[in-house]
């Protein structure tokens, strides 16, 4: 059901944003990979030839968003769907005693801009694109998947600001969808647990077995496909609006 359609993914480059990109080229879709402009966004696009092209996109930039979709417009003339899944993320505790340190404000300014702050910006930007395909048999022009976190429900010590963040976006899924309703634009959140991302890939393998231990079944890290494959779920199930889902293999992290 990807067939003939154009996605715009934010983060596209790498983690669950290129299992994403991946999985939409494979499946017929033409794919817009919106990434900053160190990431490896051109070598993604060029090794997926015609389907597939690079917009270096800030998230939290307003004027980089409006060229991504210009660019969206120019070289596949609509857009289809959104995946945000571009985001940071940080630990601090909120007050270090041993160093009589808190938490800085600006990071936690940062990390909840580009999370919640970039996820709200391509949102508010692209559902104007959307809006202009012509609807379905139900009436649906666009799909938007927003990317929060486990997180978000149980965040560990030292992820105030992160989940703060995701927080933001599980907040965010039912009103985006209720504002969206009449335009037939659906809104659906994941929130991932414990992936295997380039994140992961640079703790020491003790650490990374810990962790995969910590998850119930199956007791691995999530594989970025798997998050691709849950996102054009929600793309092809209409009935899909409004909800956040859990991606997590039953992780509830502990303190």
């Amino acid at each position: 059901m990807l067939q003939g359609m154009v996605a715009l993914v934010t983060g596209g480059a790498s983690g669950l944003g290129l299992g994403t990109v991946q999985r939409f080229v494979k499946q017929g879709a033409k794919v817009v990979i919106a990434d900053l402009p160190s990431s490896k966004g051109k070598e993604v696009a060029d090794e997926l030839g015609s389907s597939a092209i690079f917009a270096p996109t800030d998230v939290t930039s307003e004027q980089d968003v409006h060229a991504a979709l210009n660019a969206t417009k120019r070289h596949f003339n609509k857009l289809d769907v959104l995946v945000n899944a571009a985001g940071i993320g940080f630990a601090s505790r909120v007050f270090n005693f041993n160093r009589g340190v808190p938490h800085t404000f600006d990071d936690f300014s940062k990390v909840f801009k580009v999370n919640a702050g970039g996820t709200f910006n391509c949102v508010r930007l692209a559902v104007e694109l959307m809006y202009k395909n012509e609807p379905n048999e139900d009436g649906q022009r666009g799909v938007v998947i927003n990317t929060a976190s486990v997180a978000a429900f149980d965040g560990q010590i030292g992820q105030a600001a992160y989940s703060a963040s995701k927080g933001a976006i599980t907040s965010m899924t039912l009103p985006l969808a209720r504002d969206l309703v009449k335009a037939g634009i659906r809104v659906v959140t994941i929130a991932p647990g414990i992936m295997d991302t380039p994140l992961f890939k640079a703790l020491p393998p003790k650490a990374v077995l810990l962790l995969q231990q910590s998850v119930p079944f199956p007791s691995r890290l999530g594989k970025p496909d798997e998050f691709a494959q849950l996102a054009q779920h929600i793309v092809e199930n209409s009935y899909l609006n409004g909800e956040v889902i859990r991606l997590d293999g039953a992780l509830r992290m502990q303190a």
